[in-house]
């Protein structure tokens, strides 16, 4: 599997798919809609939400500071809106690091194969 898997080809994932990429749930995802601004999927006729891959990073560091450090929401709104581009860099490099170690495994399981 190559470490750019097409993960940008749609243009807009519905909240399903979106709760799913980070193991929350759909209500969840609308509660964080309501608590940080900064997510603003947009919303069909019928009121279904489209989210964008700019929602979606907005979410990943949400997700990072409040599921994977366990920040508090009025601490991860604050350090959000007092460093946006440092959580966005750190989440970023969080990513990164976390799909080169699953590629590594990858290639370690292979050559497990072979021997």
């Amino acid at each position: 599997m190559p470490l750019n898997s097409n993960k940008n080809l749609k243009k807009y994932y519905a909240i399903g798919e979106v709760a799913e990429m980070f193991g929350v749930t759909e209500t969840l995802l609308r509660y964080w809609e309501k608590e940080f601004p900064s997510i603003q999927p947009r919303k069909s006729g019928r009121n279904v939400r489209q989210y964008t891959q700019e929602d979606i990073e907005e979410i990943r560091i949400i997700h990072n500071m409040v599921k994977v450090r366990g920040m508090k929401l009025a601490a991860a709104r604050s350090a959000i809106a007092k460093n946006h581009s440092k959580e966005n860099s750190t989440t970023e490099l969080i990513n990164l690091l976390q799909d080169i170690r699953s590629e590594l495994v990858s290639i370690k399981k292979e050559l497990e194969g072979i021997v």
